[in-house]
Formats: C-alpha cells, sequence, structure tokens
C-alpha cells in the first residue's frame, strides 16, 4: 500500500521578515505609503491626527487576530452578517383587495369560542412532567 505524505500547517502564512508575514507586510507598508502622503500635504496638527488613525488601523489590521482570524476577515463576517442576517422573519402584509377577496372564498364557518379552564399545576405534575422529558417519553406517569 503506498504511503503519502499529508502537508500539515496549511493555514499558517509564509513569513518574510522574522515574525511579520506578507500580508503584514503589505498593509504596514501601505499605511507607511499613506502616511508619507499626509506627511508631505498636511500640516502638523492635521498629520498626527492622520498619523494616530492610519497607523492604528493598519496596526490593527495587520497584526491583531480575534478567534484565530485576521482582523480583516472578522470584519468581513461581521458586514456580511449586518448585510444577511441568520434570523429570518416573514412579514407577508396582504393588499384590501387580496383581503377582501380571501374573506369571500372561505368557506369555513366561526366556531364558537371555547371555555377554557386551567387546572393548577401541582408539583407532582410538574415532576411528572420533567421525568417524561428526560427520559424521552418512556416514563409515563400517574396515568
Amino acid at each position: 500500500m503506498n504511503q503519502f505524505t499529508v502537508p500539515q500547517f496549511i493555514d499558517v502564512e509564509d513569513k518574510i521578515f522574522g515574525p511579520i508575514t506578507t500580508r503584514q507586510f503589505v498593509i504596514l507598508l501601505v499605511g507607511g505609503l499613506l502616511i508619507f502622503i499626509a506627511y508631505k500635504l498636511a500640516d502638523t496638527a492635521l498629520f498626527i491626527f492622520l498619523l494616530a488613525l492610519i497607523g492604528g488601523i493598519s496596526l490593527t489590521l495587520a497584526f491583531v487576530k480575534i478567534n484565530g482570524q485576521a482582523f480583516h476577515y472578522f470584519l468581513l463576517n461581521i458586514l456580511q452578517t449586518m448585510r444577511r442576517p441568520s434570523r429570518r422573519i416573514w412579514k407577508k402584509e396582504y393588499s384590501k383587495v387580496e383581503l377582501e377577496y380571501a374573506i369571500k372564498s372561505s368557506k369555513i364557518p366561526e366556531a364558537a369560542p371555547k371555555e377554557t379552564t386551567h387546572r393548577r399545576t401541582s408539583a407532582t405534575r410538574i415532576r411528572d412532567l420533567s421525568l417524561m422529558v428526560n427520559t424521552g417519553g418512556y416514563y409515563k406517569g400517574e396515568e
């Protein structure tokens, strides 16, 4: 039987300068270029503000990881979740014409309202229900 070597650590990025990966280097390079452009074009107060803003964003994008993911993947996941949430709520709204048609075509007689009586739940009934749920229906209780 042939044996094959299975590559490991496939999620580890290649390092180019010590601990810095290619992605981190490119992000820091772009941030540095933006800071240099701000240095040439802006006055001192605006430059300090842009230095803090651009430097903070580029350092965050380059080095921060959340749950083992790079920060930009985390931001993309947040945007995707906000754009397409996992909870879907159906809010069907009928027009007046559709409602009138549904009322006219309905042949279901209206039922008289039932009188409901509520039993007081005793501790033994709650215990029996708990046992039925915990045993998956094997315990039948007092029938």
